[in-house]
This record gives C-alpha cells, sequence and structure tokens, in this order.
C-alpha cells in the first residue's frame, strides 16, 4: 500500500499539533523530515518510545522542535509500520512538515484512511471501526463510556457466541455430506433446534438494546410544545444555561423553531422550542403552528409547557390532547414562583392519557428543574453499566442483525415443518451472512465505504 500522512488534529491553532504516517517504507521517509538530536537516525530508534528532534521542511530546515514515535507493524493502530509527529500546534507548522512528506514520498490520506488499513488488515472489526468514530462525536460521558467498550471489542463478543453456534450447524452438515466415508456424528435435530432457539434469544435480546444505543449516541429528540406565553423558550433557556432564545411577555414572539442540544438527567436532549400552538390569523406564526404540530409528531419526547400560573384555557387543553398522543410525553407546569393557591389546585382531569409524569418548575428560580431532570432521567434508564459496548447504536447494525434474527426464525420453522436439512442450513448461513455483514467479515465494499466516509482526514 501506498505511504499515507495527514494531519490528525484540527485546523485552528492548538497546544499540540499531530502528523501521522502509515505504510511500508514510512520510517525511512521520516528519517527525511525529522532530525533526532541524538544523531541516531529515526528509522533506527527504539519502537513506542518518543524521540526528541528537529522537524524538516522541504528544504531541510527546521522548522520546529517536537517529538516524533514509531510504531512498527503489525503492533500498530492500522496494523502496518506507523509514525506519529508531534509539535506545535500552528497550522502553518502542521501544513510545512505535511508538505515535507508529501515531499519525501508520501501522498495525502482519505477520510478515515488510518481507520480503514486497520479494519484491512485485522486489527478492527467493522463495529470497532464504527466506535472509533462514535469516540470522537461522543457528547456525554455515557455515549464515550458505550464507545469506548465497543471500541475494545464489546459487540463483537457478544456476536462470537451466536457465529459460533450456527458455524457448528453449518460446519456439522458439510462436513458428513462432503465426508460420507469418514466417521464424524451428524448433528441431531434437537441440537439444532437449541442452537437456533439460542440464537434467537440472544438476537432478540441484543435488539432490544437498540433504543438505549441510539438514545446514548444521538440523544433524544424533544419538543417544548405549549400555548403562547406558556413559558417555553424560558424552559429552553434555563435547561441551556443561557439566553438561547428571546423571552418577552408579548404572546407569539417565537414565530419558528429553535433547537438547541442540553444534558437533562444524564440524557442528551435535542429541544425543539417550538410556536405557541394556538388559532391565528397571523400568516407567519401560522407558519410557525405548523412546524410546532410536526415537530410534536415527529419527537420522542414531549415538554408539554402549561402556565401554571393561571387556570388552565381551551388552548392548554389542546395541547396536552396533542401531547398524548406522543409515545413520551411531560407536564410541565411552569411560573411556579407566581403561583396563588387556586392556581395550585389545577390538575389534568379531562386532558386525555395521564403522562408519565408532571412536574412543576420555575425557569426563573430554577425551582422544579431537578424533578423535571428526575423524570427524564426514569423515562430513559441508562441501563446497567455492564452492558456498555454491548448496545446496537445505529440503523446498519439495527438492520443486520433483524436480518439475522429473521433468517434464524426462518431456519426454526423449517425445522419444525420437517423440511430438509439444506432447507435449514440455507437460512442458517443468511443469519451468518447476516452477522458477518455487521462484523465485517461479509460486508460488501459499498458499506464499508459509506462507513468510513463519517471520519475525518487523519482518522
Amino acid at each position: 500500500m501506498d505511504i499515507i500522512a495527514a494531519i490528525a488534529t484540527g485546523g485552528n491553532p492548538t497546544a499540540i499539533g499531530i502528523v501521522r504516517v502509515s505504510g511500508e517504507g514510512c520510517f525511512a521517509l521520516c528519517d527525511r523530515v525529522f532530525r533526532a538530536l541524538s544523531g541516531k537516525a529515526f528509522s533506527e530508534q527504539a519502537a513506542r518510545k518518543m524521540i526528541y528532534g528537529d522537524m524538516l521542511d522541504t528544504q531541510g530546515r527546521v522548522i520546529d522542535r517536537g517529538l516524533a514515535v514509531r510504531f512498527p507493524g503489525p503492533h500498530s493502530y492500522t496494523g502496518e509500520d506507523s509514525a506519529e509527529f508531534h509539535c506545535h500546534g500552528s497550522p502553518v507548522v502542521l501544513r510545512e512538515l505535511l508538505s515535507a512528506l508529501f515531499a519525501a514520498g508520501a501522498r495525502q490520506a482519505k477520510a478515515g484512511e488510518f481507520t480503514r488499513r486497520a479494519f484491512l488488515n485485522g486489527c478492527l472489526d467493522l463495529t470497532q471501526a464504527e466506535a472509533v468514530v462514535d469516540l470522537i462525536d461522543a457528547e456525554t460521558a455515557s455515549a464515550a463510556r458505550n464507545a469506548a467498550a465497543q471500541l475494545d471489542g464489546g459487540l463483537r463478543r457478544v456476536l462470537e457466541p451466536i457465529q459460533d453456534a450456527l458455524l457448528e450447524i453449518t460446519s456439522r452438515f458439510y462436513a458428513v455430506v462432503d465426508y460420507p466415508d469418514e466417521d464424524i456424528e451428524d448433528i441431531q435435530p434437537e441440537q439444532v433446534a437449541e442452537a437456533l432457539s439460542s440464537a434467537d434469544r440472544q438476537l432478540t435480546a441484543l435488539l432490544a438494546t437498540c433504543q438505549r444505543g441510539k438514545v446514548l449516541k444521538s440523544g433524544v429528540k424533544t419538543a417544548i410544545v405549549g400555548r403562547p406565553n406558556a413559558g417555553k423558550s424560558s424552559l429552553l433557556n434555563a435547561l441551556a444555561g443561557y439566553e438561547r432564545t428571546i423571552v418577552t411577555d408579548i404572546p407569539g414572539t417565537t414565530r419558528d423553531t429553535v433547537e438547541e442540544s442540553v444534558l437533562c438527567g444524564g440524557v442528551l436532549l435535542r429541544l425543539i422550542d417550538t410556536a405557541g400552538i394556538r388559532n391565528t390569523e397571523d400568516v407567519v406564526e401560522q407558519k410557525g403552528v405548523e412546524r410546532s404540530r410536526k415537530a410534536l409528531e415527529t419527537a420522542d419526547l414531549v415538554l408539554a409547557v402549561v402556565d401554571g400560573s393561571v387556570p388552565l384555557t381551551a388552548e392548554d387543553l389542546e395541547v396536552l390532547r396533542l401531547a398524548a398522543e406522543c409515545p413520551r410525553w411531560i407536564a410541565v407546569f411552569s411560573k411556579c414562583d407566581l403561583w396563588n393557591t387556586k392556581a395550585r389546585s389545577i390538575g389534568l382531569v379531562g386532558c386525555g392519557p395521564a403522562p408519565a409524569v408532571s412536574v412543576t418548575l420555575s425557569s426563573v428560580t430554577g425551582e422544579g428543574l431537578d424533578q423535571l431532570e428526575a423524570a427524564v432521567a426514569a423515562l430513559f434508564p441508562a441501563g446497567d453499566p455492564k452492558e456498555a459496548g454491548s448496545l446496537l447504536t445505529n440503523q446498519r447494525q439495527e438492520e443486520a442483525a433483524s436480518r439475522a434474527r429473521d433468517a434464524v426464525h426462518r431456519a426454526k420453522d423449517a425445522l419444525e415443518n420437517g423440511l430438509t436439512p439444506d432447507a435449514v442450513l440455507t437460512d442458517a448461513e443468511e443469519a451468518l451472512d447476516a452477522l458477518g455483514e455487521l462484523t465485517g467479515r461479509t460486508a460488501k465494499e459499498e458499506i464499508v465505504s459509506r462507513i468510513f466516509e463519517r471520519f475525518c482526514v487523519g482518522k
């Protein structure tokens, strides 16, 4: 393979910048751009040990002084000879060093090419490769922990017993058919049934993790809805910790959806502050209300905000009715700092299905925000910490696991209906192919390329 090089850190000035190199012959190439202060050639330095020296430009002039380290393959990230240069994070310095590497014979690495080489060289499977970009993109500590555990092979370890059981079925069948004269014990229907049932249970349990995995990775799409001036924008600002949206006493201030990501109860919420839902003659406000209804229909969670300082209105009841049609919703009674005795008696009678929970809070004083955090955490539990790394976190993984389970179901039906062994075998092999696609053993080039397109250059 070609020797590739790229800047592994961002394009903005930083304290430290890193340039990565990988490919057969890269150590000799690096001798031309790095001069150790000890006088010993870089290619002769000890492996995995930081060496202090000068970085040289295309003319052999010193452009920086820093550290370099070499990683001989196959014990490297890519599985091939690799090196890193750690210098000051000036974009100019990094570009000059990269240009010197190109002049010495390297080429610009493509997006995700270092990790792709790790996959092709057997250092990572496809679930681990996806975990790399998940770790980079992680927005919560829980998401980072799950990605790190998946990078360590957490999901692969869940899949291996399923694959082994299905391989036992198919390999024994072929052994008996291909070598009839050998003394090979034929696999019994009871053993096949048990293996398929076990695979079915494990795949069903794995697919049940999809919701938690998607919440960890992508967060929860959350619509804040209510009539005009109910306190929606104030709630978004309180959760965001700064004035993200304009708040006034004039109803209908918010005309369009406003989005912000916040942590609430340890859960990443993708908040959408919507225009107040009401009947209006204002054409612009009508469009805002229409977008509010669409946001409500597609939300994973709805925060239905009601002004708790005044009695319920017909508009409040309509908002609560619409929220009740969503899979998860919380009734939020706002402005509790303005409540009077009469207002405190407000209930949800006649609003349709009761919410999972109702909370009272003040976005001004912060009172009751802890109740909302607890309610959100209860709706989206973190799960067992031991599950970290074994969750399905994207649609590709879910679809592959689902196809594997469907194939196992067909194999079970074929066995129970007394079909010939080859019919059972065909479905068992389809399940293996789907699992292989999940880990990368049988993934098509198109799928692999699409995955690595998500990576940045230098990773």
